[in-house]
């Protein structure tokens, strides 16, 4: 892994909520490609069956390559262009985010959490953000979010004023766009993404 991390061709991604827990990711989009695509597809590919490999497996395209691909752009986003305003403090440390949910038996994955600087307090938690590609997002992903600020609080996380953030390249729902109108989430589509703060 050391090998591979050195000539640039994994990321070693620490979770920014359990640091002992690193997750390495392909770093060449092309790479993650042939082995979700065009790899388990190869003796089809080869008998020029092109079009109904891809036809079978875009939507594993979307969830393989692109979603994985939008959610780092999301972060770099979060971390190198966001205005630190938008955050309510300089964020310190920006990545990806797992816990635990006891009570429904089940874990639930952050796509961009950002934390505040550690100062001895109870490290503020300044945004936690669902990233979705190929879907419009509603209220269920915001009240999923606003589950997790929860089990964060639980465990001694300050989110007092945390940020529940939306990014989508499909666009929100009317109820979303209702919720972020009254202060309740922040929306984050392609056009702030690529525009601007």
């Amino acid at each position: 892994l050391a090998v591979l991390e050195d000539v640039g061709l994994i990321e070693r991604e620490p979770d920014a909520l359990r640091a002992a827990r690193p997750v390495y990711r392909i770093a060449e989009p092309l790479i993650t490609f042939y082995h979700t695509i065009m790899r388990p597809s190869w003796r089809d590919l080869e008998r020029r069956r092109g079009a109904q490999v891809w036809r079978r497996s875009r939507e594993r395209f979307f969830s393989g390559v692109v979603g994985p691909h939008f959610e780092q752009i999301c972060r770099t986003w979060a971390t190198e262009f966001a205005d630190p305003e938008i955050f309510g403090d300089f964020p310190a440390d920006i990545g990806h985010g797992v816990i635990n949910d006891p009570q429904h038996q089940t874990s639930h994955e952050i796509d961009v959490v950002v934390l505040g600087p550690q100062d001895g307090t109870p490290r503020r938690v300044l945004s936690l953000g669902e990233v979705k590609w190929g879907e419009t997002m509603g209220v269920g992903h915001l009240e999923r979010l606003a589950r997790v600020r929860d089990l964060l609080a639980a465990r001694g996380y300050d989110t007092r004023t945390t940020l529940l953030t939306c990014y989508s390249a499909t666009g929100f729902t009317d109820d979303l766009i209702a919720a972020a109108r009254r202060g309740e989430a922040l929306l984050i589509n392609l056009d702030r993404l690529y525009g601007g703060n």
